[in-house]
Parts: structure tokens; sequence; C-alpha cells
């Protein structure tokens, strides 16, 4: 899977830009705030309909626009295909140049892994970094997941709603049963999506963490939930009831949910170091290369937003010896020196790419 091309326009700093790629790596460099970060939001997008960087689509439109326009073509081992995304007073998507209804629908067609510094806050910042995690990786696989996890959402904003209706209203608090049965009806599909997918994280980064390291950690996951059993939840969300209405919103759920990676069965967000935190973040994003790989039978485009400054020379080799069979995109600063493969450098000033000599022999 690779992307050929992209036709940007009053996206962000860029009024208009057609960027060709080459299916190996492709470097972005140049100085802070020119441009870089948004080539990489603009891939982002056209694969799951949304930024990584704002929720505010209006932010991604060039500042006195009304509207922005990204074009992205791609290729997969069965197909090519074309993306198209409007943004401007709605968010219009195009798939083959027709109109999708639904989000799903765009989801899986480019399967993206994306690194950023700011990864690191996965492992030691709160649950909702981890579960953001595993929602981006499973949506792409499973389309279905996040139209159920949308729904999921939607079913405890009612919840809560008439939890402070109750406390503010005396509302009739047995009405409450049908919220719970639908919101434990969701929970148990996303758990059971969730489940799935962190058994097949954790075969993976057992195997990859073991050679980044040279057999000098071992590293595990445990998924932590409420939800594996709805008529369990269904009690707990009774036994929980006149704490919520207290509280005014739902205190368990799959909402709550997280997952704890331990080094040599030391929980890595309390005990591990900066260069252990970097390797774990590592060994995780690669172990969601290769369930896509597993999945889809083909890998997905890499996104490396500054991502490499982050690795020392040593862990830079052994990253990109994964990585070889790989579409990447790379943003940094700097010109990286890269042995033994091919590579395009692009300049990026002030909104503006430029494409320089081929490296290493494409």
């Amino acid at each position: 899977m690779w992307v050929n091309n992209i036709n940007i326009k009053n996206f962000r700093n860029y009024e208009e830009q057609k960027i060709q790629f080459c299916k190996n790596i492709n470097i972005f460099y140049g100085e802070n705030a020119q441009g870089k970060t948004n080539i990489i939001e603009s891939i982002f997008l056209s694969s799951l309909g949304k930024s990584f960087r704002t929720k505010k689509d209006s932010e991604m439109i060039m500042l006195g626009k009304e509207n922005s326009i990204i074009e992205i073509e791609f290729e997969k081992k069965d197909r090519d295909g074309k993306i198209k995304i409007e943004l401007g007073n709605k968010k219009n998507i195009y798939l083959n140049n027709i109109k999708i209804k639904k989000l799903s629908e765009l989801l899986g067609n480019i399967n993206i892994v994306i690194f950023t510094p700011e990864d690191i806050n996965i492992l030691k910042g709160g649950p909702e970094n981890r579960r953001k995690f595993l929602n981006i990786m499973i949506s792409q696989l499973r389309p279905n997941y996040m139209y159920i996890y949308n729904l999921y959402i939607k079913t405890l904003e009612h919840r809560n709603e008439y939890l402070r209706q109750i406390r503010e209203n005396n509302k009739d608090e047995n009405m409450l049963d049908i919220w719970d049965e639908k919101l434990s009806e969701y929970a148990i599909k996303i758990c059971q999506y969730r489940t799935e997918f962190i058994n097949k994280l954790k075969d993976k980064i057992k195997i990859i963490h073991k050679n980044i390291t040279e057999n000098k950690e071992e590293i595990d996951l445990e998924y932590i939930t409420e939800c594996k059993d709805k008529n369990e939840y269904l009690n707990l969300l009774k036994q929980r009831r006149k704490l919520d209405i207290i509280k005014g919103y739902t205190t368990k759920g799959i909402h709550r949910d997280d997952f704890i990676i331990n080094i040599n069965d030391k929980q890595i967000n309390i005990y591990g170091s900066q260069g252990q935190n970097r390797t774990a973040m590592l060994s995780l994003k690669l172990g969601e290369l290769y369930i896509i790989y597993d999945d889809i039978g083909e890998y997905p485009i890499l996104l490396l937003d500054d991502f490499m400054s982050e690795l020392d020379k040593k862990r830079r080799k052994n990253f990109l010896e994964y990585i070889k069979d790989t579409q990447v995109i790379i943003t940094g600063t700097e010109k990286l020196d890269i042995e033994n493969l091919n590579y395009l450098e692009y300049n990026v000033t002030n909104g503006k790419v430029i494409k320089e000599n081929n490296q290493g022999g494409i």
C-alpha cells in the first residue's frame, strides 16, 4: 500500500501544493512552523476522516479562506483509489468520486500508523490516550467498531443527561434501565473488539521488544476493563446508580478502559526510564503495524512526524530494519543520513515543498 500523490488547497499554510511520493522513504525537512506536519495531517485526515491535532475542521482551513480541499491517490495490492475531502461549512468526503454517507465507508481504504513526539503520552499520560490508540488501530481494520463506539458514546451522553435530570428534576430513576440495557449491549461488543486486538498486540510486542532490546527486556500488556460480561456490567451500573446520580455522569464503562505495559514486571509509566518508555512506544507502534499487515496482507503507510530525532543511532537502525518494506513519510528539521535504503528528500519552506535529488538509487 502506498500514496502516489496528494493535492492540497487552502489547507493550513498551503494555498495550493501537489506532492508526488515514492514507494519507499519520503523525507520532508525544514525549520519549525513551515508546514511539514500539515502534510502528515492531510494524509491522516484522508485515512480516518479526522485530524490528530484538532477536533475543529475549521482550524485546518487556511486563514481567510472559506474552504479547503485534500485529494489523495493511493494504490493497494488489489486496487487503486482516490479520496477527496472538502472542509467548509460541512465536511464532505468522496471515495472514488462517490460521496460517502458514513465515516465507516472511508475507514480501511488507507491504513496508517503514526508516530509523533507526543506519543510518549500514550504510556505516560492518562487512560484516554491509550483508548485513543486502540480506537485508531481497531477502526482501520474493523470499520463497524467505530460505528458501535459512536452509538455507545451517544447512549452514554443520553444516560448522563438523564442522571442529571434525576438529580435536579426528580425524574423516574427506573427509566435508567432503558439506557443501561443499550449501554451494556454496545459496551460488550466494543470490549470484545478490544480484547481481540489487545491479545494480538501482546503477542507482537513481546517478540519485537526482545529484538529491539537484544533480549534485555521482557514486555507485557494487561487490558483493564469491567465490561467483559453483559450481566456483570448491568449489575455494576445498578450498584453505582446512586453515585452516578450524585455525580451526574456514568462512572463505569468502556469509556474508562485502560491497558498497562510492564517492563520486566514493573509498570513502565511509573518505574520506566525515558529510554524504556521510548523503546516500549516503538514496540507498541510496530506491533500495530504488523497487526495491520497480518489482517490485510500489506503494510500500512508509516507517518513519522519529527520522530526520528527522538531516537539514538542504535534505536534508529533497529527501527529501520522493521520498516524497510513500508512506505514511510518522515518530517524533521534536518536531513537524515539513512544507509542502504532508497529515499526522496523534500525541502519545506513557508508552505512550499521542493523535491530534491533522489537518494539511494531510486
